[in-house]
């Protein structure tokens, strides 16, 4: 099987990720994947490091005319049977490009932000698309019925983890980088630090936890960080790790991980990692995060823009150490129940395998 997968985004985080990693398994199945994405993108870099065949398109409306003739090329030429989109110029254009080369396409949805109404969605999500991907079942609902497609033409495929284990020096060396004592408890969160991660209100209960010396802070990961630095003066308390390239060591050095995210939140990498780790969560309601975070099984749900109740929940768990040994057990059991690499790979074969003309 012939996939091209197509992404006008130039970021790098959990969406292009996804693509590179699911391609490298599909590769490893025996498929061949071609990539047709933004130019100078850091997809491109990647996809190009591990041997794909990469186009490098400039993806923007002022060239739609020369991108769909791009992409009519490039399909026809690698004999393409699947398109895979992702965003959305490029859904559109690879879309339209596949109609006219009568190649079937499967778009997958990455966020859970609402799709925009009427007939744009019609449009991108049923005349565009032979199935919808999500990364989170919360969205399927308002896909199908704004899309005006059935159910069985969408599915939520998370980003699963593969199995993985932490050194127990590399936990101590980490935690020793942050100064902290055998005594102390590491909270913290794993992400790219953009404005709907909850950053400020992280910051804020840590800040209302201050009285607790022995409850230390951790944000690990690049983005916009100088933004959040001086919001609250918390030196000693939280540290901003920056971005690392492994982050396995510092997920695995905290006692309770934490994602509050206020918008755009798929299944969370970062959650599911730590469930694998057997960390206890705290996490919003936002999107597929109550997917891996149950509430009272495998850590707390709260709202979005509550960092009193996540203080409260802090709290809880400091202060139950059995609860959070339970919490953990029961979230790697998730983990390895329903969200694999290997189901992931599973699944998506399979669908673009229906989805092949």
């Amino acid at each position: 099987m012939k996939i091209l997968y197509t992404e006008s985004s130039n970021g790098w985080g959990g969406q292009e990720i996804r693509i590179l990693k699911e391609a490298l398994g599909l590769r490893s199945r025996g498929h061949e994947c071609i990539f047709a994405v933004q130019k100078e993108g850091k997809l491109s870099l990647h996809a190009k490091k591990e041997g794909f065949i990469v186009y490098n398109l400039s993806f923007e409306k002022k060239y739609a005319i020369s991108l769909l003739w791009s992409l009519r090329k490039i399909i026809r030429k690698h004999q393409i049977h699947v398109v895979s989109t992702h965003s959305s110029l490029d859904a559109w254009l690879g879309g339209i490009a596949a109609r006219i080369c009568s190649v079937r396409v499967v778009r997958t949805r990455h966020l859970s932000t609402p799709i925009r109404k009427g007939i744009n969605s019609r449009l991108l999500y049923k005349f565009l698309a032979d199935f919808v991907v999500t990364t989170s079942s919360s969205i399927i609902p308002m896909i199908c019925s704004q899309a005006k497609i059935p159910e069985n033409q969408c599915k939520c495929v998370p980003t699963g983890v593969d199995p993985f284990k932490v050194a127990l020096p590399d936990i101590e060396a980490f935690r020793h980088s942050l100064g902290l004592k055998p005594t102390d408890i590491l909270i913290g969160t794993a992400c790219v630090v953009r404005s709907w991660k909850g950053i400020k209100d992280l910051m804020k209960a840590a800040d209302s936890l201050r009285s607790y010396p022995h409850l230390k802070w951790v944000i690990v990961g690049g983005g916009y960080i100088d933004q959040y630095k001086d919001f609250i003066d918390l030196k000693g308390v939280l540290t901003f790790t920056g971005h690392l390239d492994n982050p396995y060591a510092a997920i695995a050095a905290m006692d309770i991980f934490v994602l509050l995210s206020t918008a755009n939140e798929g299944i969370s990498q970062a959650s599911l990692q730590s469930a694998y780790l057997e960390r206890p969560l705290i996490t919003t309601s936002i999107g597929g995060l109550p997917e891996v975070c149950l509430d009272g099984k495998t850590g707390f749900v709260v709202p979005p823009f509550s960092p009193d109740k996540v203080a409260e929940n802090v709290l809880k768990l400091v202060n139950n150490p059995e609860l959070r040994r339970q919490f953990g057990i029961k979230a790697k059991e998730l983990v390895e129940k329903k969200f694999t690499f290997k189901q992931t790979l599973d699944q998506m074969e399979k669908i673009f395998r229906s989805n092949e003309k």
